[in-house]
């Protein structure tokens, strides 16, 4: 049965006409997949629907009844209920806390019951078949059971419609996997789903129907039992992307960078080298310690003994300013936390670390500063109408080139790539891998961590497997396979 109906919903910001007669529907007891490039419309249609934005025109249907959301409170009193991707929770507050609150059963004067806070909130987890304490503070969560409060919250409000913005981002299989059985029994609850992952994978797993947007215009609406994976691409980019990963061996024997024995609180005994025009791969379960081997290289972390050789001499940076200095820069994996400065533009995110490139005796020069940003802008194709935007405002796969950029600025040496398409589309994904041939092409050395196995197996020269903060093996390009990294990180 359709419960939901949006009917050529439209939406324009200035210059920019966000959503073009955009139809999606949800169906009782199934999940509807919603899928673009970055920048399709996804999250203003969304937005929409959960009452942040206005629609300029279109319909909008609930149980084929005609409804307008011009507020979060119309869209929740209308049974619909959105997870946004960054979790909106109080995080020193308890789990039942954050289920109910402004809801909080009462006993007499106002008291909150806090019995029946715990006991709703106790059958509503059980209800998800996950077995989270309700005293427990929300910091103290995982990611993943974060999501599930997120979830129960929206049982709270006895949504019937509950949209997943990107609910798998930061998850690892076996979270991903208690996420799908909760899923599937809001499936069985009679809720629909929207559903939106970058993740084609997922969708063919947990997914009824299909719609897909691109450039702001509705695409189509396809069962997913009747579509594959590159018919799916296809309708999201326009065009055939007939290399998933493409790859050049540049095949360079010059070591750029070498490790030897380097080691501190998080890291063992590490050792390794990476040659110019050459991405290494660095591959491992979430909690081996790639990031934080990562962050030793370029000078986050101090290293407590061993020897970091850049270009044949040895360096000993202390400080990410030391490292940017030295020719590494690093593209964390968390482009909103550490990687950019939402409220500032374009512009200044790009320029913020080598502003020295563009200081003079009496200041910044502005002319040249947006000179030097345009041409980034150009080479890393960000589509903005105009550089004096908030980087905020920009898609997740244009931010995530602006915040490339702004590492390539220093002109780095090394490269180091912390889960470079996280979140991001499979074009973006595709205009990134190309960028990243284009480095080695300039000689530029690249360490790419990346928690995808198929971009580990598909872009990388050599992979270094890492478990418990040491490195277990190494394997060629020709010689890796997902048998054989998984072996390695068990062993």
């Amino acid at each position: 049965m359709n419960i939901l109906k949006l009917e050529n919903i439209s939406k324009s910001f200035p210059g920019v006409k966000a959503l073009d007669n955009v139809s999606l529907r949800g169906y009782e007891g199934e999940a509807m997949a919603l899928l673009g490039e970055n920048g399709a419309g996804k999250s203003t249609l969304i937005k929409i629907l959960g009452g942040a934005y206005k629609k300029d025109e279109g319909d909008i249907y609930i149980d084929e009844k005609k409804v307008e959301i011009s507020t979060v409170h119309d869209s929740q009193a209308f049974g619909i209920s959105v997870i946004h991707q960054e979790l909106n929770l109080m995080e020193n507050m308890t789990v039942a806390e954050n289920v109910f609150i402004g809801r909080e059963p009462k006993k007499s004067f106002g008291i909150i019951d806090k019995n029946k806070l715990k006991k709703d909130t106790s059958e509503l987890l059980n209800r998800l078949g996950v077995n989270i304490d309700p005293d427990e503070k929300v910091k103290n969560l995982s990611i993943a059971s974060k999501q599930m409060v997120e979830i129960a919250k929206a049982l709270s409000l006895d949504a019937r419609i509950i949209v997943m913005d990107e609910p798998t981002d930061a998850l690892t299989d076996k979270e991903v996997d208690k996420l799908f059985d909760a899923v599937n029994e809001l499936k069985k609850q009679g809720k629909a789903i929207i559903y939106i992952s970058h993740r084609l994978k997922e969708i063919f797993e947990i997914c009824e129907k299909v719609t897909v947007l691109r450039d702001g215009k509705y695409i189509g609406e396809k069962p997913v039992s009747e579509i594959n994976e590159e018919a799916l691409i296809n309708m999201m980019v326009g065009r055939d992307i007939k290399e998933q990963f493409p790859y050049i061996d540049v095949n360079s024997k010059e070591v750029l960078l070498e490790l030897k024995d380097v080691s501190n609180e998080f890291v063992k005994n590490i050792s390794l080298s990476l040659k110019k025009g050459e991405i290494l791969g660095i591959a491992g379960l979430v909690g081996a310690g790639r990031t934080e081997l990562a962050k030793t290289i370029y000078g986050a972390y101090p290293k407590s003994s061993g020897e970091i050789i850049l270009k044949g001499k040895e360096i000993n940076p202390k400080s990410t300013k030391e490292g940017l200095d030295l020719g590494i820069s690093y593209i964390s994996e968390d482009r909103k936390k550490d990687g950019l400065v939402l409220i500032m533009s374009v512009k200044d995110n790009i320029t913020l670390s080598s502003l020295d490139k563009v200081n003079t005796p009496l200041g910044i020069d502005k002319k040249k500063e947006k000179e030097v940003a345009e041409t980034f802008r150009n080479k890393m194709n960000i589509k903005t109408s105009s550089l004096q935007n908030k980087i905020k405002n920009l898609s997740g796969g244009n931010q995530q080139k602006a915040s490339i950029a702004k590492g390539l600025m220093k002109d780095p040496d090394v490269l180091i790539m912390d889960e470079p398409t996280r979140g991001v589309d499979v074009g973006a994904k595709y205009e990134i891998y190309e960028l990243m041939n284009n480095l080695k092409k300039e000689g530029r050395g690249i360490i790419m961590i990346s928690s995808e196995m198929p971009e580990i197996l598909g872009v990388s020269d050599r992979i270094l497997v890492m478990h418990e903060g040491e490195i277990k093996g190494e394997l060629s390009r020709n010689d890796a396979n997902q048998e054989s990294i998984m072996k390695l990180i068990l062993s």
